[in-house]
């Protein structure tokens, strides 16, 4: 009997983490449908900038304009900005981007280009320290639904990187949203900016619907409606001035559009991990329920082959 009562404790314990994996699943979906709802409301934004800026790309040839943030040296040290997770529970997340910036690092190493990192979230944090990577910034403790404001915090520390002339480039290491199942960490040019990018393309948007009971993703391909100024507008400033000025808050706009990716691509991750995490719980349950059967059938049995072997000692 003590053998069951074993099997029942054990039943009991994976049904509370099935509840808890199931309530982390559905924290995540509602998480990833406000990520999503924050996409949708920096567009207008993003739309508006990327159209006076492609209206200043056609005005200007911006190869004669001297900014900063255009100018491209000679690349002695490089920044890698690597975003990750605060938390775990999130399958591979984490790890594929810090296996991602780490191998990027070693091809500069192989290329004889220091690097210097800059790190968003914990986990990246302190992997990195343990190996006593040379660390420039460090950003902890963001919101699961990034923020502009966040993102211009860590804008300001890659200019002044930039603008030091304490690394000729930047790239960011960040995870790009593919599916609820999927994500893939990926290596991109921040800085300097390239003048050929600065126009609007298209862009998709993820949608987290639910069919037939079952949560899925759903791409909706957006055109930005960008027209040219008229010809006949007057700045009152001059217009490199103005570019200088939205060149900065173009660079925070990149960086959240990042953010947003990251923290939907760790939000899926989540989902799909605590949602693996349920099914194995389901299975255990049943594997242990069966157990339990067959072992209280063979204590009945022998609880009865005790009896008939009494009653035939009595006899």
């Amino acid at each position: 009997m003590a053998n069951l009562k074993a099997i029942r404790d054990r039943i009991q314990s994976v049904k509370n983490t099935k509840k808890i994996t199931e309530a982390m699943r559905l924290v995540a979906a509602a998480r990833v449908r406000r990520a999503q709802e924050q996409v949708l409301l920096t567009r207008p934004f993003a739309d508006r900038l990327a159209q006076v800026l492609y209206s200043l790309q056609t005005r200007l040839r911006f190869e004669d304009v001297d900014l900063p943030l255009l100018k491209k040296r000679q690349v002695r040290s490089v920044g890698l900005l690597v975003i990750s997770g605060d938390r775990g529970l999130c399958g591979g997340y984490n790890t594929n981007v810090i296996r991602r910036a780490e191998n990027r690092a070693k091809e500069l190493k192989a290329e004889g280009v220091d690097y210097k990192f800059v790190l968003v979230g914990r986990k990246a944090i302190q992997y990195f320290q343990r190996r006593d990577q040379p660390i420039e910034g460090t950003f902890t403790g963001l919101e699961q639904i990034p923020t502009a404001a966040e993102a211009t915090q860590i804008a300001d520390q890659l200019l002044s990187l930039f603008l030091s002339d304490s690394v000729d480039r930047i790239e960011l290491v960040y995870t790009k949203f593919v599916s609820l199942v999927s994500s893939r960490p990926v290596v991109q040019t921040l800085l300097p900016l390239d003048a050929q990018g600065l126009e609007a393309a298209d862009d998709e948007i993820f949608r987290l619907t639910t069919r037939g009971g079952q949560f899925q993703v759903e791409r909706e391909k957006v055109t930005s409606q960008v027209r040219a100024l008229p010809r006949d507008m007057i700045f009152e400033q001059d217009p490199v001035q103005i570019l200088d000025s939205l060149l900065p808050l173009y660079l925070s706009n990149q960086l959240l559009r990042a953010l947003q990716e990251s923290a939907a691509s760790e939000l899926a991750a989540r989902m799909t991990a605590m949602s693996n995490a349920s099914d194995n719980a389901a299975d255990l349950i049943g594997s242990l329920t069966l157990s339990y059967n067959k072992a209280r059938q063979a204590a009945i049995t022998q609880q009865i082959l005790e009896v008939v072997g009494g009653a035939e000692a009595l006899t």
